[in-house]
């Protein structure tokens, strides 16, 4: 089920409407406390989806908002959980998001 829900989200992640992505990072940053570790089997889905647009994004509130996205799978999953998704992701990425990412796994 959480594969299903999250599938259909994750477009909604990186939507060519700033503010339906804003909205969608806004309401991921809500649900991770709740989800916590149930989020593994989506996480490798996830990372990309949050990342890939967002964090290098000049619209300060989507910036704003995937940042938050990330301190909070940070604070509420299992470290583990997260390492590959971030490696991987840090090594394609320019930019602030490369940086910031980096600085997670530090």
């Amino acid at each position: 089920a959480v594969l299903q829900i999250f599938d259909a989200f994750k477009s909604r992640l990186h939507d060519s409407n700033s503010k339906v992505s804003q909205v969608a990072l806004e309401t991921m940053h809500k649900m991770i406390p709740l989800l916590k570790d149930n989020l593994s089997p989506v996480i490798n889905m996830l990372i990309p989806a949050i990342v890939d647009n967002n964090l290098n994004s000049k619209n300060p509130g989507i910036y704003a908002a995937a940042t938050n996205v990330i301190q909070a799978l940070c604070q509420h999953l299992d470290n583990y959980l997260l390492l590959q998704p971030f490696c991987t992701k840090a090594q394609f990425l320019n930019g602030k998001a490369k940086q910031d990412l980096t600085e997670k796994l530090a």
